[in-house]
Order: structure tokens, then sequence, then C-alpha cells
């Protein structure tokens, strides 16, 4: 019952579970290893474990199928540096330094993070792809890294030389493949006489949303369900009416869906695409793409499609293109699984699938993410357990992006730091029986890049089982300062369509809501976040 909040104490409560697990994988085992592979904007709607509408996953769904899925997974903050310092350091934006995306918020990589404790504990560690923060990576045996958002095809890696310096090299093919390669020799060669945690972090499925060539025709029969929140008109909403992330809108048809040829205007996003990543590709990948988007372009620019046919077109080809950048994602994990199976390596090895937020796929006319809403604040989150796990099934209980890295220091028998803010959730993994103890009822969230793409307003919030207030504040993108507040019950609204703050029969709620906000911004230090 949300109404007997206690504020601190159910905190505490959770914190006092972390010791209990590192003695019992530790007890008579040699060391687990860790596999972490996250994704880029992979909607759990588009796992067929948690939706069968979209696509077939099944190698994501079968590392589900020897362990767990989580069904209440969730980001501290849904963007794509702040989200990978959040698991790294185990610590929310404002405590880690990394709050947005922007350059002037770089990740200090000199602190504490959980791959240098891992490393100082006799781990081997290795990181291959995509991070997206500044600086040189710390605590890693070995790493191999796109630059920046890096490049679907023929993308440039960084990776330290032998002579103590960075070089910058081109590989040819598509980038999933690429990283699932690298990660597979890095696993050959690797010093078998230590445990390891290899951290593997895709590109896919971050926009532009470009297939691997032998996907590119997969999908195009397939005409995808209409979210019945698409014609939102985001009444009493003012961030969402604000943010320009709309398909209809803000969906740019050349950078987006590669619709260049015949193109009556090109934007500059466009421009992007045509004269960047479009060039990037050899003629031979280049072929394979025009064979499909040429004559769709040249069909969409005759019919001049306006209002909602345009949208609902724009919709569809999102979806596909989405689809098949899934697929090839898929796919690949499937691959990296074949080698761990070969050599052994599963009964000792924690796999790990999540990606770094979650993504709107329709819902509310929208694509991206960065809101505290449940579209974008939720991720998949699936784990195939080594032997010493046996839990099989749904884990319910809520968990953030925080928790990550005390729950692979807890894996490997380390002590958890007391700075970290997350909580190991090894507990929830023991075995089947009900988790005693487990208090966790709120989840904290706090989003700082506005100014910035897609003007989505700053917030912070609180999230229960089956409420959430949110605190829009600061000035957008035009320079209009504005503070508001939303609240909104996900048991009669899990769509957060119904703004129902100052409602007369929600006060006893709002109060009790606003009391836990504070204590949580109290626990976590982030009274003065802003």
């Amino acid at each position: 019952n949300f109404g007997s909040w206690e504020g601190d104490k159910q905190v505490l409560t959770i914190l006092g579970l972390v010791s209990s697990a590192a003695s019992m994988v530790a007890q008579g085992h040699k060391p687990l290893n860790i596999v972490y592979i996250m994704s880029d904007d992979h909607s759990y709607q588009f796992v067929s474990a948690y939706d069968k509408r979209y696509v077939s996953t099944p190698n994501i769904d079968a590392l589900a199928k020897h362990g767990v899925r989580f069904t209440e997974s969730f980001v501290a903050n849904s963007l794509s540096g702040p989200s990978r310092a959040c698991m790294l350091t185990g610590k929310h934006s404002h405590m880690n330094g990394k709050t947005n995306n922007e350059h002037a918020h770089q990740f200090n990589q000199d602190q504490q993070t959980m791959p240098k404790i891992l490393r100082a504990n006799g781990y081997q560690t290795a990181l291959i792809g995509k991070l997206h923060l500044e600086g040189i990576p710390q605590g890693f045996d070995y790493w191999n890294m796109l630059p920046g958002q890096g490049d679907y095809y023929n993308p440039l890696f960084v990776t330290p030389n032998n002579k103590g310096g960075i070089d910058t090299i081109q590989h040819r093919g598509y980038v999933t493949n690429i990283v699932t390669d690298m990660s597979i020799d890095w696993l050959e060669h690797r010093d078998k006489t230590k445990p390891f945690a290899l951290f593997v972090h895709h590109k896919a499925a971050h926009r532009i949303w470009m297939p691997d060539t032998v996907d590119v025709n997969k999908y195009e029969d397939k005409t995808f369900p209409l979210p019945k929140t698409f014609y939102d008109d985001y009444k009493g909403r003012i961030a969402a009416e604000d943010a320009e992330m709309r398909i209809n809108r803000d969906m740019d048809l050349v950078y987006d869906l590669k619709m260049q040829k015949n193109a009556p205007k090109i934007s500059g996003l466009g421009r992007w695409y045509t004269q960047g990543v479009y060039k990037r590709m050899r003629p031979e990948e280049q072929a394979v793409m025009d064979k499909l988007y040429n004559p769709l372009a040249e069909d969409l620019y005759k019919r001049n499609l306006q209002g909602k046919e345009l949208a609902e077109w724009k919709y569809q080809r999102y979806m596909r293109d989405y689809a098949k950048v899934i697929t090839s994602l898929d796919r690949n994990i499937g691959r990296l699984m074949e080698y761990l199976k070969e050599h052994d390596l599963l009964d000792n090895t924690l796999i790990v699938y999540t990606s770094d937020q979650g993504f709107y796929m329709g819902e509310n006319g929208w694509f991206d993410k960065r809101f505290m809403y449940d579209i974008s604040m939720r991720t998949p989150l699936v784990m195939r357990l080594p032997k010493g796990l046996d839990k099989r099934g749904d884990v319910t209980q809520m968990v953030q992006n925080i928790d990550y890295a005390p729950t692979f220091l807890d894996l490997a028998g380390i002590k958890v730091p007391k700075d970290m803010q997350g909580v190991s959730l090894l507990p929830l993994l023991k075995n089947n029986k009900p988790v005693k103890n487990w208090n966790r009822n709120s989840l904290y969230y706090h989003f700082y890049e506005c100014p910035g793409e897609h003007n989505v307003r700053r917030h912070y919030g609180i999230r229960t089982k089956n409420y959430k207030l949110i605190h829009f504040y600061g000035k957008d993108t035009k320079g209009e300062n504005k503070d508001f507040w939303e609240m909104y019950d996900l048991r009669k609204d899990p769509e957060e369509l119904n703004n129902i703050y100052n409602k007369p029969s929600y006060s006893k709620l709002q109060a009790d809501l606003h009391k836990g906000l504070d204590s949580l911004r109290h626990y976590y230090k982030a009274e003065n976040a802003y």
C-alpha cells in the first residue's frame, strides 16, 4: 500500500540484502564470467519475449528462457551517454557527472567504475562497440570503440596501440556483424586462466536504422499496427505538446527514411545522409539499398502524400527499417551465444541483454526517448543465468540501470562500494522463492538535456508500481521558462494520457507522492540537482 510510505527506510532495507548474495555465489565455486550485451534505443516492444506483435527475436528470447525476464526494468535518465554512465558507476547522473550528451558535461573517466573494480580483483575486462562517453576508457584490459555515435556501414573504431597511442581504423562491413566478430575474437584470444567481463555495446538500433544488406527486403510485406495513441492531441501535457519528436512533423524523409531519389528539397539533416551516411557505403552496398529505396522515393514524391496519409506512410517505413536492424541484432546475439555454447562457457557465465533506454515506436505519434513516460523509461532486460542462480521466469520487482554495477560486483564476490546508489539484483535471481525484505517500491528519474535536441523539457520524478509524479522545469529551446507538474494513475491510465495533478480526488495520493519524491531526492543526494 503506497499510503504506508516510509521514505528512506525502504531504500535502506534493500541495501541490507547486498552482502548476502556474494557469499552464496562464492562458496566453493570458481569465479563467474559476465557477458553484458547492450543495444542502443531498443524498445521492449520489439523484443518478442515482451511483445509478439512486431518482430521475432528468438535469440534474445532464448536468454530469458534459460533465465529471467525483468518486467519492471527502468533507466535513471533516458539518454545514451548518461545511461551508460549510470551503468558503469552504479550512480545517478548528478553523482557521476554525466547528466547529458553535451560535451560541456563530460564523463570523468578517472572516477570509480565497476569495470575498474572487477579488473583490480582479477577479472579480465573488455569493451567492444559503442560507449558514447568522452575520454579514454579506463578499467579495460582491451577496448575497441566506436567514436561518438559510430556508423552502420564501414565504421571507424579507435583502439590503443602498443606504442602508447591510439589507432583509428576503418573496418569494412556492417557494424553489428563487426562488433560481434571482434567480441568472439577477443573471447578466443583472452587469458583463459582468468574470469572475464565482456561488454558488447552495439550501435543498433540507433537512428537512422540502416539495415544490413542481407536484411534490406525483410518486413516489406508487413503492415504494422498503428498505436492507439498515434494521434495523441497532448491535451493537458505541456511538455508533450512542445516536444519535437513527432513522426508526422519531425521525422526527415531523406535522413531518417532514405527517400533521396527525386527529393524536391533536402534539409541539412538530409544532406547528412546523402553526403555522409550514404557515401560511406561501398558501391555494391549502395546498389542493394537503391534497389529498394529509390522506387519507393519516386513513388512517394509522385503521389505527394499529405496529412494522415503521409504520417502513416512514414510510420510504416520507420517500423520496417527498425525491424530489419533488430533482426540483424538478434542474429548476432545468436552467433555470440553459439560461441559460448561451443566453448562450454554457458554454465559459468551470466549473460545480460538490455538497451541503454526505451524508445517510442509511434506511441503518442513519436520516435526517440528522453521522457520519464514508461515507453522511454522502461527497457528490455533479460538474463541467462549460470549454475547456482536458479530463478526462472519473470522478475516483477522494479529495477534500474544503476543496479547493474553492484550486481556484477556481487556476482564476482566483491564487496559493493558504499557510495554506489544501485543495489545488487542477485537476491532476486537465487531461486523461485519469494524474496523477503525487498521493499523498493519507487524509482527516481532525472532528465537534464534542455535546451537540446527534440526540445524535451528538463524534468525529474518518482515512479511507484501504480503511480507517477513528474516535475517539469526550466527553459526550452525557444527560451520559454515553464514550471509545472504531472501525475498519472498507471493502473487506470497506462498510456499516461490523463494528467491528474491537482485533481481533488487524488489530493492524498499527490501529497504522498511529493513526500516520496522529496525522500528519494534526499537519499540520492539530489536536492540541488537541476
